[in-house]
């Protein structure tokens, strides 16, 4: 893996509360949805302690002056759910970037089938990938080069996962050693069939219910 990739796992027991229920095949899907998009808020308040731009400023308290701080509202942000799955990321962490600007991308296998991206991303903008898991790392690394295109790339550029695989994230590194990511945790493991082990299973089937059901049409 590359040295120069940084991959945070941070060390919050809430995390790993959210991440165990995903795991449990037990939880029912309104709980897994809940937690998933509870990863979400979480992650990106962590990803966003050190990186999110903010200025001093004074302010009069109903007795006194006094020094706070605030978000740099001048500086855009660019949220990147990647579809179905990263909707909820993205859910939860909505709440801690309101107004963030959101652009969808849709990619399956490395195949782009919808692209919501912008045709131009400012030069100051920070932008923050969601995507549920990184397994092979092939879905994400296609969306990073179309970032790179539109001139994002490295400190201006996060991901937001609840899972990686160590085998993803060493082709991430190979490829953008510059790449900063925030995750629940990171597995060692991938199976024949490219999943994460143990991972959490088909995040798709199991936020929606689709794996559940037989539809007949």
């Amino acid at each position: 893996m590359s040295k120069s990739l940084r991959v945070v796992v941070p060390p919050h027991p809430l995390i790993g509360h959210w991440l165990t229920l995903l795991r449990d095949r037990e939880t029912p899907q309104a709980l897994f949805n809940t937690a998933m998009a509870e990863l979400g808020r979480w992650l990106t308040y962590e990803a966003l302690r050190d990186w999110i731009p903010y200025q001093r400023v004074q302010v009069q308290t109903p007795l006194a002056a006094t020094e706070g701080t605030v978000v740099d509202g001048s500086v855009p942000m660019l949220a990147i759910p990647h579809l179905r799955s990263g909707l909820a990321l993205w859910e939860g962490a909505r709440p801690v970037v309101p107004s963030a600007a959101v652009a969808h991308i849709g990619l399956n296998q490395g195949r782009c089938w919808f692209n919501g991206l912008p045709d131009e991303i400012p030069e100051r903008a920070g932008v923050l990938v969601f995507t549920p898991q990184v397994a092979s790392g092939t879905n994400l690394l296609q969306l990073l080069e179309q970032l790179e295109q539109l001139g994002v790339i490295g400190l201006r550029l996060r991901v937001i996962t609840a899972l990686a695989a160590s085998p993803g994230l060493k082709r991430l590194g190979e490829r953008y050693d510059d790449l900063t990511l925030y995750t629940g945790c990171i597995d060692a493991e991938l199976d024949a069939e490219q999943r994460i082990l143990p991972g959490f299973g088909d995040a798709e089937q199991r936020l929606y219910g689709l794996g559940q059901m037989n539809f007949v049409g």
